[in-house]
């Protein structure tokens, strides 16, 4: 049940970032990425970010860490506009924390959408990332700030870019981890057109299932730490006994 809360806490750093940083999104849609600065949003807690990784395979076969992708919706009060971003996070191990997410921002009635990564930490910024839709051509992407446990990386991209996407079965991103090899995560697609297409989720809704699973993982943690008391009690009073 620790995993489901981390993966809650990555699915509210999303969110937190949707809405600090989606009138920035929209005012910087035009601007291309070589112009566009980083934005000033950041998780909504500093532990909401993907745990840290450090890859030592050149390739990375990363799995859903939800059972479907999710899409919120939100207006720029700002620019007049609607917001939706379509998400999902990835792991290694389904029941395990996630390693990475992503996210494909729609600014409705823009044609430049926006893909943005929130990926672990120990890679090399500098040199960015590049990611491509199964057997097609690459493009490249910018890491824009970090945080303790995660980075986030993004790329301006047109509805061409979203329509493979939607159609696509993998996505295959490029890094450079800390010693210059290049590692190569692989995303499923599967069920991405739909969820981008689809109706999105009720905010009440989402924040009841976040709710609701931090509580039941609070509650896992309890009886952990309840657990481990008595066998440090039980061994306290073995080594307490006469012998």
């Amino acid at each position: 049940m620790a995993h489901l809360q981390k993966r809650t806490s990555l699915a509210t750093a999303l969110i937190a970032v949707f809405a600090l940083a989606g009138g920035q999104a929209l005012a910087q849609a035009k601007k291309t990425p070589a112009q566009t600065p980083a934005p000033a949003a950041q998780p909504a807690t500093p532990g909401a970010a993907p745990a840290a990784a450090q890859p030592q395979d050149n390739k990375v076969e990363l799995k859903p860490a939800q059972p479907q992708w999710t899409k919120v919706c939100g207006k720029d009060e700002a620019a007049g506009k609607e917001i939706c971003y379509t998400t999902r996070d990835f792991g290694t191990d389904p029941n395990a924390a996630p390693v990475l997410a992503l996210a494909v921002y729609d600014v409705k009635g823009d044609e430049t959408k926006v893909v943005r990564l929130l990926m672990p930490v120990g890679l090399m910024l500098e040199p960015g990332f590049r990611f491509g839709i199964d057997k097609g051509a690459n493009l490249e992407g910018k890491f824009q700030i970090c945080f303790p446990n995660g980075c986030f990386a993004e790329a301006k991209v047109k509805v061409a870019t979203i329509n493979t996407l939607k159609k696509g079965t993998l996505m295959n991103v490029f890094v450079k981890n800390q010693v210059n090899n290049e590692v190569q995560f692989v995303l499923p697609l599967d069920g991405f057109g739909p969820a981008f297409d689809g109706p999105a989720v009720d905010p009440k809704v989402l924040q009841a299932q976040q709710e609701q699973a931090q509580k039941e993982a609070a509650e896992l943690q309890k009886k952990l730490e309840e657990s481990a008391a008595k066998q440090r009690e039980g061994i306290a009073g073995g080594a307490a006994a006469p012998k």
